[in-house]
C-alpha cells in the first residue's frame, strides 16, 4: 500500500515537473518570493544570512557560500538535464536534420547578437546624456560607473529561458499549429547551447593545466560507464562529482560539467532498450530540474537587496539597457534573420507558416531569467550592478511574457476561427478529399485537411 502511494506521488510530481505552465508558475513564484525575502524589512538580514553561509569541502580550495552553492552546484542539475536532452535533440529531435532546423538554428544565432548591441546603444545613450558626468553611467544608488564597467554585461540579455517561453506558449497558444511550437522549441534548444559556449568562452578564467588532463579523463570514463549493458551508477555519480571538482578547479564554470557528460550519453537505444538512455535520464532528472534546482536558484538569485525599491531603479541605465535588449533586441534578431533566411538565403518555414507568423513567438524569446540570472552574476565583480541587472531580467521577462501572452492569444484565436470555418467547410462538401488553405486578415495561411470537396478555398 505505501509502495504504490509512493509511486502515486512520484506521479503526480513528474505529471507537474512535465506541465510547462505549472512548472513555469512556480519558478516565477520563487523568484518574486526572492526579491521581497531579501528586501522586506523583517526577513532581508535572515535571507541574507542564509545566502551567506559556507560550505566548504575539505582538502580541496571549495568554499562557498550557500548562494553560491545553489548557482554552482545544485544548478549543474538543470544544465545536466540541457546536455541529456541537446544530445537528443542532436541525434534523433528537431537539430537532427540541419535543412530542417536552418530557419529557426538561423534566428537563434540573430537573437543572440541583436541584444548586445542594443545593450551597448543603450549605456551609450546613458553615457553621454544621462545625469553623471562625461563618460560615466549613475545607477538607481547613485554610484557612478565607467562606460567599459557597465559594458561588461553585454552578455546578459543574449539567452532565452526555454521553460518560461514554452510555459507562455502553452498558457496562450492552445489553438497554434504544432509547427509554432517546434520553431521555437528548435530555437530556444540551440540558444541554450550557444549560451553555454558563451559561458564557457567569455566567463572562465583558465587555471592550471593539469586539471584539464583531469577533465578529460572523467569524460573518456563516463563516455564508457554509461554504455555498459548494466551502468553502475554509484561508479558514474563518482565521476560525475569530480568532472564537476575539476571543472571549478580548472576555473570553468562547473555546471558545464553537466553539459558535458550529457552530451556524452548515448542517445540511440542499445541492448534491446525501448528508449534511449539520454532521454530516460532526461526525463528522470526532469523533476529535480524543474521543481527542485531552478525554483532555489531563481529565489536566490533574484534575492538581491537594494537601499530601497524606487522608481530610480526602473530607470537605471542597466536595467533600461536590459529592458530594451530583452523585450526589443530579442525579437527584432529573431525577425530579420527569420526574413533574411527565407527571402534571400532561400531557406524554408514549415508548410502554412509565413515569417510573419513567428513575432508572437518571437516576443516570447525576450523571457531571458534563468541562464540570464546566471550570466548576471558572472558578468559583473560589482554586487550593485549584478543585482540591478537581475532586477532587469526579471522585469524584461514579466513584460516580454505579457506582451508575447497577448500576441499569442489573439494569434490562437484566429487560427482557432480558420480551423472552426474549415470544418464547417469539409461538412457541407464530401465529394473528394482536398487541402484546404484558409488565408486569415493578416496573411496567415492556415492549413487543413478537407474531406470531400472539389474547390479550394481563399
Amino acid at each position: 500500500m505505501m509502495t504504490t502511494k509512493k509511486q502515486g506521488l512520484w506521479a503526480t510530481i513528474r505529471r507537474i515537473a512535465a506541465s510547462d505552465r505549472i512548472s513555469g508558475l512556480i519558478m516565477l513564484g520563487f523568484a518574486l518570493a526572492g526579491l521581497l525575502l531579501a528586501n522586506l524589512p523583517f526577513t532581508a538580514h535572515a535571507f541574507e544570512r542564509l545566502e551567506e553561509f559556507r560550505i566548504a569541502i575539505p582538502h580541496t580550495n571549495i568554499d562557498m557560500g550557500l548562494g553560491h552553492w545553489v548557482q554552482d552546484g545544485l544548478l549543474t542539475v538543470f544544465f545536466l538535464t540541457v546536455g541529456l536532452e541537446l544530445k537528443q535533440e542532436l541525434t534523433t529531435g528537431s537539430l537532427s536534420n540541419p535543412k530542417a532546423a536552418a530557419v529557426p538554428m538561423l534566428c537563434a544565432v540573430g537573437g543572440m547578437l541583436v541584444p548586445p548591441a542594443l545593450f551597448i546603444a543603450v549605456i551609450s545613450l546613458f553615457a553621454h546624456f544621462g545625469p553623471g558626468g562625461a563618460g560615466e553611467l549613475v545607477i538607481a544608488s547613485s554610484t557612478s560607473f565607467s562606460f567599459s564597467e557597465m559594458s561588461q554585461g553585454w552578455a546578459v540579455p543574449t539567452a532565452t529561458d526555454i521553460a518560461f517561453s514554452l510555459a507562455v506558449l502553452a498558457l496562450f497558444a492552445r489553438a497554434l499549429p504544432g509547427s509554432i511550437r517546434a520553431f521555437l522549441m528548435t530555437l530556444a534548444t540551440v540558444d541554450d547551447l550557444l549560451a553555454i559556449i558563451l559561458i564557457a568562452v567569455f566567463f572562465s578564467s583558465v587555471n592550471a593545466w593539469y586539471w584539464f588532463i583531469g577533465i578529460a579523463v572523467c569524460a573518456v570514463v563516463w563516455f564508457f560507464l554509461v554504455r555498459m549493458q548494466k551502468v553502475p551508477w554509484l561508479a558514474v555519480v563518482i565521476v560525475g562529482v569530480l568532472a564537476w571538482v575539476m571543472m571549478f578547479e580548472a576555473g570553468i564554470h562547473p555546471t558545464l560539467a553537466g553539459v558535458l557528460v550529457g552530451l556524452l550519453t548515448p542517445a540511440r537505444e542499445r541492448f534491446g532498450e525501448k528508449s534511449p538512455r539520454a532521454e530516460r535520464y532526461a526525463e528522470k532528472l526532469q523533476p529535480f530540474s524543474a521543481l527542485l534546482a531552478l525554483p532555489i536558484f531563481a529565489l536566490f538569485a533574484t534575492g538581491v537587496h537594494f537601499e530601497s525599491l524606487t522608481w530610480a531603479l526602473f530607470v537605471s541605465p542597466v536595467v533600461i539597457a536590459v529592458i530594451v535588449a530583452l523585450v526589443i533586441g530579442k525579437p527584432l534578431g529573431i525577425m530579420i534573420t527569420a526574413w533574411l533566411s527565407t527571402h534571400l538565403a532561400g531557406l524554408k518555414m514549415a508548410k502554412g507558416l509565413r515569417v510573419r507568423d513567428m513575432f508572437p513567438a518571437a516576443c516570447a524569446c525576450g523571457i531571458g531569467f534563468t541562464v540570464s540570472f546566471l550570466i548576471a552574476s558572472l558578468a559583473y565583480e560589482d554586487a550593485e550592478l549584478s543585482a540591478e541587472s537581475r532586477f532587469g531580467v526579471l522585469i524584461a521577462s514579466l513584460i516580454a511574457a505579457v506582451i508575447s501572452g497577448i500576441l499569442l492569444s489573439r494569434q490562437s484565436k484566429r487560427f482557432e476561427i480558420a480551423q472552426r470555418q474549415s470544418s464547417e467547410a469539409s461538412d457541407q462538401h464530401d465529394d473528394a478529399d482536398e487541402e484546404v488553405e484558409t488565408v486569415l486578415e493578416d496573411g496567415t495561411i492556415a492549413v487543413s485537411q478537407m474531406i470531400g470537396t472539389k474547390t479550394r478555398t481563399k
